[in-house]
């Protein structure tokens, strides 16, 4: 039973403390009023005091490329004679597509250079904001400026996309000369080959085929005295039938000398003419323009008609709700102080 009148007791005290809370904010709602009005007010005169900042935004593609892979296969047993081109098979292969530069060290040397160098410049209008790779992507990168306005914010963004283009741009034409080197040395070596090697080749093929003409009437003449004179006189034909092994001896050797160049002849006609032919057009292929792609913005850049700060609609609601909160606060305060000093009189 005691539980219960206590029970009862305290709740007719909160009863009553809810009523004097009510009471006191109803005396003072005007002071509530006026206080979070004051309040309310300077947030809506600071929100449009406040300069607009707007944002841009861009994504990059990093360019990319294609080169050709020269793959040498040196011919150990080529003749030390040879024409330096015969010593090794050269074949240009179009490689995958190559990125002119790793997309996080672009990043991070964008970063010091658009924000952490320009950091310590006061009084700018605009300024980068973020400089990184896209979500799961190793080649794309994501700008973001903010500026007083849309114009102000596209400039600085453009400011890190020229920069970074002349860069790569840079890289694409050093490599597009390492591809017309490529092709200028290719048709220097089909020309020395057409004009000099193979013209050398064949008059000495020509002019051993001529020997061997002779040396094969001297040996026909050799072999035809031989059988007259075997009989009549044999020393002298001793001395011809060495005459005669000294003539085939002799024409083995040309014979052997003329199939080589011949060999050499066909190889530089069939397979290296050929393949400088498959390499120059190769070569002449990846220089099309479309095999060089500097990094490019991917759509247009990205703005809004309206300033992303200041939120006046944020803010003004925060205030009210805090001041609103605060005047309630400060009119408790000032009751309990009140009521304090009451007391103690």
């Amino acid at each position: 039973m005691q539980d219960k009148e206590q029970n009862v007791q305290r709740y007719e005290e909160d009863e009553i403390d809810l009523r004097e809370l009510f009471r006191t904010l109803m005396k003072n709602k005007i002071k509530i009023a006026v206080l979070t009005s004051i309040i309310t007010i300077a947030a809506i005169i600071y929100a449009y005091s406040v300069p607009k900042v707007y944002e841009a935004k861009v994504i990059l593609k990093i360019g990319e490329y294609k080169i050709a892979n020269a793959n040498a296969n040196a011919n150990a047993n080529a003749n030390a004679n040879a024409n330096a081109n015969a010593n090794a098979n050269v074949s240009f292969n179009a490689s995958d597509k190559i990125v002119i530069a790793d997309g996080s060290e672009v990043s991070k040397e964008l970063e010091i250079l658009f924000i952490d160098i320009m950091k310590n410049i006061k009084g700018r209008e605009s300024e980068i904001k973020s400089i990184g790779l896209l979500k799961k992507q190793k080649n794309f990168l994501e700008i973001t400026a903010l500026g007083s306005s849309n114009e102000g914010a596209i400039s600085e963004v453009k400011k890190v996309v020229n920069y970074i283009q002349v860069k790569h741009n840079k890289t694409l034409v050093d490599v597009m000369k390492l591809n017309k080197t490529n092709v200028e040395q290719i048709e220097g070596k089909l020309a020395l080959l057409k004009n000099k090697t193979l013209p050398s080749l064949k008059e000495k093929i020509a002019r051993y085929k001529k020997d061997i003409k002779i040396y094969e009437t001297n040996f026909i003449q050799v072999q035809n005295n031989l059988q007259k004179i075997k009989s009549l006189n044999p020393t002298l034909a001793t001395i011809q039938i060495n005459e005669q092994r000294y003539l085939a001896d002799m024409l083995i050797q040309l014979k052997d000398s003329r199939e080589k160049f011949e060999n050499e002849k066909n190889d530089i006609e069939v397979v290296q003419i050929e393949k400088h032919k498959e390499n120059l057009n190769t070569l002449k292929v990846l220089m099309k323009p479309y095999n060089y792609r500097n990094t490019e913005i991917i759509g247009n850049i990205m703005t809004n008609d309206y300033a992303i700060k200041p939120k006046k609609k944020l803010i003004v609601i925060v205030a009210f709700v805090t001041g609103l909160i605060l005047s309630i606060f400060l009119i408790f305060f000032i009751e309990f102080i009140k009521g304090f000093k009451e007391e103690e009189k």
